[in-house]
């Protein structure tokens, strides 16, 4: 561990433990949620993305790509150390570290993988769109087109996810897990960060919101949430 660039920049005091590298953003929470969720030890390490510090060197020497979450696990597969970006994969890959939130069967653990990629291929980049034109530097310009366009994906994508609530608890039914994990923190932000929750119509998709009161009120929600806020 001691020879990677990134704890020349962001020294481990617990060498031992994995290592999370993430803010405060809704892709950033999710790793620090799964974290708490499953009880395994790590450090956490905040990058202030405001400061660009997710494209210094040795941020980059971790995650070429300057995005943020990113972990490093000391005791990755076979004993190895192994350095891992993109929130989906890291929920993946602790998922199966810790044996918890995925489904054993084949079946049902490919069908959450499906939820956490439209998650990712969906709901982050509609949303995130969505609040750079509505709230951030794109709500001053005058063509109101691309916010209205993102507005109206994204509160197709919450119909979605309403119809898929309509008879379960959980995205995958009874049991929590990645599906929810990733989604969380993106419908946290755009109702509340964002203040979306008019522009897509929120108060029609009573089951999302339902779901979301549900997520928040879980106590390692709760902690993940303030794992890089500070």
């Amino acid at each position: 561990m001691s020879t990677h660039p990134i704890f020349g920049r962001w020294p481990a005091e617990h060498p031992d433990r994995l290592q999370l590298f993430s803010a405060p953003t809704p892709n950033g929470v999710k790793v620090g949620i799964m974290l708490e969720e499953t009880g395994l030890p790590y450090e956490p390490h905040r990058i202030d993305i405001m400061a660009n510090e997710s494209h210094d060197p040795a941020f980059l020497a971790l995650n070429p790509n300057g995005k943020i979450p990113a972990i490093y696990d000391p005791d990755g597969p076979g004993g190895k150390p192994l350095a891992l970006f993109e929130s989906g994969a890291i929920l993946i890959y602790l998922a199966d570290k810790s044996g918890q939130f995925l489904p054993a069967d084949a079946g049902g653990r490919y069908e959450a993988i499906q939820w956490v990629m439209w998650q990712m291929g969906g709901v982050g980049p509609m949303f995130g769109q969505l609040g750079f034109f509505h709230k951030f530097a794109g709500k001053d310009y005058e063509d109101k087109r691309p916010r209205d366009r993102y507005a109206t994906e994204s509160a197709r994508l919450l119909g979605v996810l309403d119809d898929r609530l309509a008879n379960r608890e959980w995205v995958m039914g009874d049991d929590y897990g990645i599906a929810d994990i990733s989604l969380l923190g993106w419908v946290r932000n755009l109702i509340g960060f964002y203040g979306a929750r008019d522009i897509v119509g929120f108060d029609r998709f009573g089951n999302v919101q339902r779901w979301l009161d549900a997520g928040l009120a879980r106590p390692a929600v709760q902690r993940g949430l303030e794992v890089t806020a500070a």
